[in-house]
């Protein structure tokens, strides 16, 4: 099969698909830019982003809550451009939960299944279900208000997938609830997931949240699509600064291509110094201003010589104890928000403020991208 036939049958064989989709308010500006996905059956897909990025528009018009002002989105193949929300067959699952409060429990999940005429006893079989799925299966009787925080978004859960839909949208599901709790409901919405194999599509702007639940994650700023990836990829191997610096905690050098082999390069460093890189595609060339981007955990403190390509003195400026790992802040080549993971185990290196120490890395955890 030709590289063209490939990617017909990979369009044809998206569940949810968006194509050339923008999206203005005032005719003017492009809050979303011509957004092309592809979203398979069964897949979970997280549209992360800061505000105001376009991630929130474009999932309200794969819901049909606002138009597109231009392309196509497609679901299972079938263009839904025009077809109004009800119609869609979507599950939504919002922030504030939207919970009928004069309802009890069982009535506020009966709800989408009255509306779609369902017999009486298949919507009773139903809310069970749901209510058993969630794990509040004696909670068919309360009120929302009887309910805690956590509670009340397993039964928004359980009502966006009640009616058996195909997708599901969900919007800053977990952004009102505490952190204990918000990383107990990523890990049960992600079993759901599991369970069900429904197609899910989440909003958040909360990246240990995506990185946690995604089978992949779309970054999104200024109405674009940086990268889209699986979560190891894009954590390990970011496409741009942007990226880089939007993701997990990354140290960044600026600098400038001196010398350019293969997949590596050499730069020199604003603040002092020379180091390798691995090269990002075509995003610099020989002369270039670089941003070079460095994860904390994959920096080595004390090395032994030679046993690293990358080797710099710092000076530590501050060390935090989280039980785990020792948070190192280091002035290094005029950085002084450099920082090291130090794993707390018996053997790491003693370490004390004000003392100046190597710091190495490899070569190819260090990945030269476009300047700041």
């Amino acid at each position: 099969m030709n590289k063209s036939a490939s990617q017909s049958q990979a369009r044809d064989d998206a569940f949810v698909r968006f194509e050339n989709v923008q999206k203005s308010y005032d005719g003017e500006v492009l809050v979303v830019k011509d957004l092309n996905v592809d979203i398979a059956e069964g897949e979970f897909l997280t549209m992360l982003g800061p505000s105001g990025s376009g991630k929130t528009t474009s999932l309200m018009m794969l819901a049909g809550f606002e138009p597109a002002t231009h392309g196509e989105i497609y679901l299972a193949g079938e263009s839904i451009n025009n077809v109004p929300p009800n119609k869609r067959g979507i599950g939504m699952v919002f922030q504030n939960y939207a919970l009928f409060p004069h309802m009890t429990v069982a009535e506020n999940l009966a709800f989408p299944l009255k509306v779609r005429r369902m017999g009486r006893a298949d919507i009773e079989e139903r809310v069970q279900r749901a209510l058993d799925m969630v794990e509040l299966p004696q909670m068919g009787g309360r009120r929302p208000a009887q309910l805690s925080g956590g509670q009340q978004q397993r039964v928004a859960v359980a009502r966006a997938l009640v009616f058996e839909p195909k997708l599901v949208l969900m919007d800053e599901p977990l952004g009102a609830l505490d952190k204990q709790l918000r990383e107990q409901m990523q890990y049960e919405i992600k079993h759901i997931h599991e369970n069900l194999g429904v197609t899910v599509v989440y909003v958040t702007h909360d990246q240990t949240e995506a990185l946690t639940m995604s089978d992949r994650v779309a970054v999104f700023e200024d109405g674009v699509i940086q990268q889209l990836s699986a979560p190891d990829e894009l954590y390990e191997r970011p496409q741009n600064s942007f990226v880089a610096q939007f993701i997990g905690e990354n140290n960044k050098f600026d600098g400038t291509v001196s010398a350019i082999s293969n997949d590596s390069c050499t730069v020199e460093l604003n603040g002092g110094g020379t180091v390798q890189a691995a090269r990002v595609g075509d995003l610099v060339g020989q002369g270039d201003r670089t941003t070079l981007s460095l994860r904390p955990e994959r920096v080595e403190i004390a090395p032994k010589n030679g046993a690293l390509p990358n080797v710099l003195t710092g000076e530590i400026i501050e060390l935090i104890y989280l039980g785990d790992h020792i948070r190192t802040r280091m002035r290094v080549a005029g950085n002084e928000e450099f920082i090291v993971k130090v794993p707390n185990s018996a053997d790491h290196v003693p370490l004390a403020e004000g003392a100046k120490v190597n710091v190495g890395w490899k070569t190819e955890d260090c990945r030269a991208l476009d300047p700041l």
